[in-house]
């Protein structure tokens, strides 16, 4: 496929022109102007360009790229070295965030709320169709511990739980993959019993305990390890590309 169709087709499947983010979505280092093999994983690290190119791969597509805001504009040191492998081995890298979160079947969100049984029932943020976190029911009334038990299976991660004075049990869920613990708040003051991110903040137990709703630290990494995949598994039964997924572990 050639390079141009396929950022075409990439931008037309996750629409990174409509919500404002913190880097730019999409090819941000051009390569081969031919893609075959594409490799997909979660963090465009050293290990996982070494690995991509292990693989011969034209392209990587990752979650988290580079040239963040607020990020230095000098390539030097780790950013030379990276950048440096992939124009060496001609690989292409695209990475999309914020419009990989959101996305309806393929995102972050989407198939973490999969992974764990939860019926979606629309936006945290309310009369946000493309609100980054989501909310949604359980199929049946659960304690914070039973819950915490299954992410810790469904994610190959022991979570970090941060339970409420009443305990309550949870019925209720809102989430948001990755660094999204700050939308606590608003899950809190819309009633729901829990919220489950990938990180947390020191503020984060205070509000949980306060506000009472029960709080899942279940790793940045382990929370969007799925979007990725998935869009690659999507790409290869469409596009009839060879996608690799590795995931490069990452306890954080």
């Amino acid at each position: 496929m050639k390079l141009n169709d396929f950022e075409k087709y990439l931008n037309e499947l996750l629409k990174p022109n409509q919500i404002k983010d913190y880097a730019p979505n999409g090819l941000q280092i051009q390569g081969n102007e031919k893609i075959t093999k594409i490799v997909t994983g979660v963090t465009a690290s050293q290990a996982l360009i070494d690995l991509a190119i292990a693989e011969k791969a034209d392209a990587l597509l990752v979650h988290h790229g580079y040239f963040w805001k607020n990020e230095s504009y000098v390539i030097r040191g780790m950013k030379h070295r990276r950048i440096k492998a992939l124009i060496e081995n001609n690989i292409n890298l695209f990475a999309y965030h914020l419009p990989l979160d959101i996305h309806p079947t393929l995102g972050n969100n989407a198939q973490l709320a999969t992974l764990l049984n939860i019926d979606v029932t629309g936006p945290l943020e309310l009369g946000n169709a493309l609100s980054i976190a989501m909310q949604g029911k359980l199929p049946e009334i659960t304690s914070g511990c039973d819950f915490a038990l299954l992410i810790n299976k469904k994610l190959n991660r022991k979570c970090l739980h941060i339970a409420p004075p009443s305990n309550k049990k949870i019925k209720t869920i809102a989430w948001c993959t990755g660094g999204g613990q700050d939308y606590i708040e608003l899950a809190a003051e819309q009633g729901i019993d829990a919220f489950i991110s990938g990180e947390i903040s020191e503020k984060t137990t205070h509000i949980a305990k306060e506000m009472d709703i029960h709080f899942f630290a279940a790793g940045h990494h382990a929370t969007e390890r799925y979007g990725v995949k998935a869009l690659g598994e999507h790409i290869a039964k469409e596009q009839d590309l060879n996608v690799v997924f590795i995931d490069v572990d990452n306890p954080v």
